[in-house]
């Protein structure tokens, strides 16, 4: 069974009838901190696509432990071989960070480095990412399968001119929590509204637009969301 197979399983099952009701609730909490997306928004169909990997693999209802993929497993897990089960279970340890791009093998592959662990990531990546370069930043959620790294089809990319200060603010977060976790999934909303807001305001100065001097709200948490990488 292919990634894309088991996506389309998963999702099918997920968005079913009888799961629309917390697929509403994944959603609200979802864009409630990242930003609601209109359809004319040139990244729509990735934000939906953010949405919708966290639904199936971080959102947990009220009340539950078990994720989205959690539940499918426990659901339909007697329709598959054990083999394609640990396929289903290895979707559970996917990746969520902000990554820089360190080098690009064009048709092959795209090495990462995860800007709040360091750690270094070699993502197969057979399609040519238009616009991507070494040294660019992106929201990206990374889906492991058969021993490899795959990106799923949910991106937030942030401009050039601003790399040097979100790295910047990225360290000083990570200093400020002393050795403990930081709250990488606040800094990602956060992130992510920015470019929302450089999207749609493409007559104000992007440097404005990504100041970390301006407070902003607290986002609400999210069932399943924590602190760190997913």
């Amino acid at each position: 069974m292919t990634l894309q197979e088991l996506h389309e399983k998963l999702l099918a099952w997920a968005t079913a009838a009888p799961r629309q009701e917390e697929l509403l609730r994944a959603r609200r909490a979802w864009f409630d901190r990242t930003g609601e997306p209109h359809e004319e928004d040139r990244s729509y169909e990735a934000r939906m696509n953010g949405m919708l990997d966290y639904y199936l693999y971080d959102h947990r209802a009220a009340g539950a432990e078990d994720t989205t993929l959690d539940l499918f497993l426990r659901d339909q897990g007697q329709a598959y071989t054990s083999d394609q089960l640990t396929l289903f279970r290895g979707l559970g340890k996917t990746h969520h960070a902000l990554f820089e791009v360190r080098k690009i093998r064009p048709g092959e592959s795209v090495r990462l480095r995860d800007v709040f662990t360091d750690h270094e990531l070699e993502v197969v990546e057979r399609r040519q990412l238009a616009g991507l370069d070494k040294g660019d930043l992106l929201e990206a959620r990374l889906l492991p399968y058969q021993g490899e790294l795959f990106f799923s089809g949910a991106f937030v990319f942030h401009p050039r001119e601003v790399r040097r200060g979100v790295l910047a603010e990225a360290k000083k977060r990570r200093k400020a929590a002393r050795g403990g976790p930081v709250d990488v999934k606040g800094f990602l909303a956060q992130l992510s509204r920015m470019a929302q807001k450089l999207e749609r305001y493409r007559n104000v100065k992007v440097e404005s637009l990504y100041d970390f001097t301006v407070p902003l709200p607290t986002p609400p948490p999210l069932r399943g969301g924590g602190a760190g990488p997913a």
